[in-house]
Parts: C-alpha cells; sequence; structure tokens
C-alpha cells in the first residue's frame, strides 16, 4: 500500500476541503482519465484496491498512471478513551483530493474499454467521478 517513507511531522491538522483542485486537473500523461467530482479523503486501501481492479481489467494492457497519493496521516484515539491527553496514534494515510482533480489516467488503450474500466473502479471510490479524454490541441499554421 502508498505511503510516505519519512515524514517531516508525525501528525497534521486535519484542514478543510473547500473548493476546486488548483494543480492536477488536467490530463498530463495518458489518453483518458478518471476525474474527482466531489472533494474528499481517499484512502491508501481505497487508491490500491481501485489499481487493482483498472490492472485487471485492462488484463496488462495499456499504461496505468495514479496522480493521487497519501500524504496525509489520520490519527484515532483508542475506544473509550476520556477526553484530553493529547492527539491519538498516527491510524491510516489518506490523500486530500479536491472536486476537479484527476485521479487516474490511463494510455494505449480503446476508448470503450478505458471507459468501462473507469465505471468499474469508480465503485472503489468513496467519491463521485467522471471519465475524461485529453483534449487535442489543434495546431494553428
Amino acid at each position: 500500500m502508498l505511503q510516505p517513507k519519512r515524514v517531516k511531522y508525525r501528525k497534521v491538522h486535519r484542514g478543510r476541503l473547500k473548493g476546486s483542485a488548483q494543480s492536477g486537473a488536467t490530463i498530463a500523461f495518458g489518453d483518458f482519465g478518471l476525474r474527482a467530482e466531489e472533494s474528499a479523503w481517499v484512502t491508501a486501501r481505497q487508491i490500491e484496491a481501485t489499481r487493482r481492479v483498472f490492472v485487471r481489467h485492462l488484463h496488462r494492457g495499456g499504461k496505468l498512471w495514479i496522480r493521487i497519493f497519501p500524504d496525509k496521516v489520520v490519527t484515532k484515539k483508542p475506544a473509550e478513551t476520556r477526553m484530553g491527553g493529547g492527539k491519538g496514534s498516527p491510524e491510516h494515510w489518506v490523500a486530500v483530493v479536491k472536486r476537479g482533480r484527476i485521479l487516474f489516467e490511463l494510455a494505449g488503450v480503446k476508448e470503450e474499454m478505458a471507459a468501462e474500466a473507469a465505471h468499474l473502479a469508480s465503485y472503489k471510490l468513496p467519491i463521485a467521478t467522471s471519465f475524461v479524454r485529453r483534449e487535442r490541441q489543434k495546431l494553428e499554421g
């Protein structure tokens, strides 16, 4: 599963999920992509489950890029613990995903196959997603 090798701080603030993605909102590597239509935390387990769906559906054909990385730690206090006593211990890793962010990219497969794989993979994610294709720039001249 994905997680950072090392981090500067063991525990981080929760933050806010307002607004849309400023970076990572365009297809940069592949021909097709899976775009987030909502903001949420996506766990490392959810990213891995989604990746496995893509790999199995494409039968090792084409290329897959994962455009998000779980670099934020979520802490949790033990059950039936009294209030106070500081922040809980690290529990799992999440990627902060804002609306409009490209989550996964595909290349080297037909559009119908990529769309079907994206549709099946979207069931593994906690947010609404949409299938997008790269916009080709027309050469002027």
